[in-house]
């Protein structure tokens, strides 16, 4: 099992949510977090004031799936959340070694 984690604008959120469940992923976990890449946030102007966002509002989108399915899976996202700008975002792969049902204390092995 592969653990992916997407680092995403905010605006593709629905677009990456979507192309998933075209391609039957269904569980994931969407949060709300902040950071900056190369661009380092960007200046912005409030009440004639120029001040600087160093901190960029992203999305992270997380789910498991099979190592069998984890390269097409990350081509989807790449394609549904690409825009061609800076600050498109970053996709993590992450091995899993087990994973737990906390309702029932099984656990699946890859």
């Amino acid at each position: 099992m592969t653990l992916l984690k997407a680092i995403v604008r905010p605006d593709k959120v629905d677009n990456v949510k979507d192309a998933l469940e075209e391609i039957g992923i269904s569980g994931m976990t969407v949060s709300e977090v902040r950071g900056h890449g190369k661009q380092k946030g960007h200046p912005a102007i409030y009440r004639g004031q120029e001040y600087r966002i160093d901190l960029v509002p992203k999305i992270q989108i997380e789910v498991v799936v099979d190592d069998s399915v984890a390269d097409d899976v990350v081509s989807t996202i790449i394609k549904s959340a690409r825009t061609g700008q800076i600050g498109d975002g970053r996709v993590f792969a992450i091995p899993v070694a087990h994973s737990y049902r906390i309702r029932t204390g099984d656990m699946d092995r890859p």
